[in-house]
């Protein structure tokens, strides 16, 4: 590698690669000469077409050009992002298979990935961590190779997990990370004065996307457990129990041992009765079709929900 203003195009969707694009444009090593990012989709309860994102970022920053295949794979799609002579590609929440064509430009492909790979690999990276109850989690930047998630290792950044984050609290954490990582690393990279690393062997996890039938809450899982989902899982698919009075969305809860919690699947004026002798404090809820409220507002409303099972 040799040194020199880098041709750069950005390849993004989701709001994990905001930072990172408008890092890449004040970059004193690149050239931001495009940019690239899903088609508009519909948004909103009248479901009208909106820009990701990315493409309202680039717009503000002006970009010169801003490509939205429906499929980056496609011939058509290729052509138009090798038109733009790109020496590198950074990517960031983008969502689909960079084709091996756009791995070969000058400097590579450089995806930031929202963990400390290889734990973590694949589609829901950021959930996973505290699904997982990790103590730590990251952002790697990696050199991407045709495998998910494989590639070799530029840089990582370390992020400290407290046990209270939700998923767009900890995406935003995240986000800041991956912005000094390519503010620290991307200049040497260019420069060819950094190496990309193989990644470990030991310690591989894959995550896959969310369905929305992963919001159910188990009430057989422990109370830590389904508490760490319902952090995981917001804002999709976010996480609910079929009750008497008909679905409820937990937005928030908390995990306690009592011995004198209801029995399994059991709601009581508190919350619900899970795993061993526990219960799920419910703390804020929302009923089909009402507003986000707490617990005790809905058990006023509710007294006759207090003793009966959820549905399974």
């Amino acid at each position: 590698m040799t040194a020199g203003r880098a041709r750069t195009v950005f390849v993004g969707s989701g709001g994990f690669g905001r930072e990172s694009l408008w890092r890449l444009d004040s970059h004193d090593d690149v050239e931001l000469v495009g940019v690239v990012t899903a088609p508009p989709r519909p948004a909103g309860r009248g479901g009208r077409l909106g820009p990701t994102i990315i493409h309202e970022v680039a717009d503000e920053l002006a970009v010169p050009v801003i490509l939205t295949p429906e499929r980056l794979r496609a011939p058509d799609a290729v052509a138009e992002v090798l038109a733009l002579e790109p020496d590198l590609l950074v990517l960031a929440d983008y969502g689909q298979i960079v084709p091996a064509a756009l791995l070969r430009v000058r400097y590579g492909a450089l995806n930031l990935h929202p963990s400390l790979l290889p734990r973590h690999r694949g589609a829901t990276p950021i959930q996973a961590a505290i699904l997982a109850g990790d103590a730590q989690t990251g952002v790697t930047l990696m050199q991407m190779d045709e495998g998910l998630d494989t590639g070799p290792i530029v840089a990582q950044a370390t992020v400290q997990l407290e046990g209270s984050e939700t998923t767009p609290i900890l995406e935003e954490r995240l986000m800041m990370a991956a912005d000094g990582v390519l503010n620290d690393h991307l200049g040497p990279w260019i420069r060819g004065e950094i190496k990309a690393r193989p990644q470990p062997i030991e310690g591989v996890t894959i995550t896959r996307p969310l369905r929305r039938e992963d919001g159910r809450l188990d009430p057989s899982r422990s109370a830590g457990e389904l508490d760490r989902q319902i952090r995981a899982h917001q804002p999709w698919p976010g996480s609910f129990i079929e009750t008497p009075a008909g679905r409820l969305v937990v937005w928030a809860a908390a995990p306690e041992v009592d011995p004198n919690a209801p029995a399994r699947g059991v709601i009581d004026a508190r919350g619900l009765g899970v795993g061993d002798r526990q219960r799920l404090w419910l703390r804020e809820v929302q009923p089909a079709g009402g507003k986000r409220m707490s617990w005790g507002a809905f058990v006023r409303g509710h007294p006759s929900i207090v003793g009966t099972s959820i549905v399974r």
